[in-house]
C-alpha cells in the first residue's frame, strides 16, 4: 500500500498519439467523407472540412485551458486530502460531494473530463470520478437553469431532475463493488 501523503504521484504514462480509438475514428471519418462526396460531390467534403476546422480554432483553447487543469489540479490539491474527500473510502459522503461537483460545475465536457482525470491523479476513485461525471451529465445546474427551464415545462424538469439525483450516487455505488484494476 502506498503512502499518499509521502510517495510522490506516479510518473505519467507516455501516450501514444496514433492509438486504436484514434484509428477507430479516423476509418469512420474518412468513410463519412466518402459517402458525403458520393451523395453531395467533393466540394461539399471541402466545406465540412473548413467548418470543421473553424470549429477546432475555436475550440482548441478550451480543451487546451481544460488539459492545463487537469496537469495541475493533481499538484494543487494534497492527495491525502482528496482521498480523504472522494477517495475509495469516502463512503456515501465522498460520492455525494463528487456528484454535486458535477453538478455545480458550470461548462461543458472540455472543462469536466479533464477536470475529472486530474481528480483521478489527486486521488479520487473511479466511483467519485463516476459520480462526478454523471452528475455533470445528468443534474447540471448550468443546463437545467439556462435551457431546461427555459424549453420545457417545470413540471418536466423537476420530475427529471428529482428522478435522476440518485442517479450519480447509486452508479459510484456500482462502480465501487466491480472488482476492477483500472489505471487513471
Amino acid at each position: 500500500m502506498r503512502n499518499i501523503t509521502a510517495d510522490p504521484p506516479p510518473a505519467p504514462r507516455r501516450r501514444k498519439v496514433i492509438d486504436k480509438g484514434f484509428l477507430v475514428l479516423l476509418a469512420f471519418t474518412v468513410l463519412g467523407g466518402i459517402g458525403v462526396a458520393l451523395k453531395s460531390g467533393i466540394g461539399r467534403v471541402g466545406e465540412i472540412a473548413v467548418e470543421t476546422l473553424g470549429f477546432i480554432v475555436v475550440l482548441g483553447p478550451k480543451i487546451a485551458a481544460g488539459v492545463f487543469i487537469a496537469a495541475t489540479l493533481p499538484l494543487l490539491l494534497p492527495r491525502d486530502r482528496v482521498a480523504t474527500w472522494i477517495g475509495r473510502n469516502s463512503g456515501l459522503r465522498g460520492l455525494t460531494i463528487a456528484m454535486l461537483a458535477g453538478l455545480l460545475i458550470p461548462g461543458g465536457p472540455s472543462m469536466t473530463f479533464p477536470l475529472a482525470a486530474g481528480f483521478a491523479a489527486a486521488g479520487a476513485d473511479l466511483g467519485a470520478i463516476i459520480a462526478f461525471v454523471s452528475g455533470w451529465s445528468l443534474l447540471s445546474l448550468n443546463r437545467t437553469l439556462i435551457w431546461e427551464f427555459s424549453f420545457l415545462p417545470h413540471d418536466m424538469v423537476a420530475l427529471r431532475w428529482i428522478l435522476s439525483l440518485p442517479v450519480p450516487v447509486l452508479l459510484g455505488l456500482a462502480v465501487r463493488a466491480l472488482p476492477l484494476k483500472v489505471r487513471t
